[in-house]
């Protein structure tokens, strides 16, 4: 799987609707389209994460 950018972030933040977001750091901006996708802005806060499917649980967990 490949490594998700900041790019690929701020265009999934754009479609769901979100502005002033490209001065978010890539974490702020992970939790803020869990929140809005109706998910727990959890990315990097769990440490024995058992959420599956999660589009960032490759780099949430190593």
């Amino acid at each position: 799987m490949q490594k998700i950018t900041k790019k690929m972030l701020v265009s999934k933040a754009e479609e769901l609707g979100l502005v002033k977001i490209k001065s978010l750091k890539k974490t702020a901006l992970i939790h803020k389209i869990q929140s809005t996708e109706g998910n727990n802005p959890c990315f990097q806060t769990i440490p024995d994460c058992s959420v599956s499917p999660c589009l960032y649980r490759q780099e949430c967990i190593k």
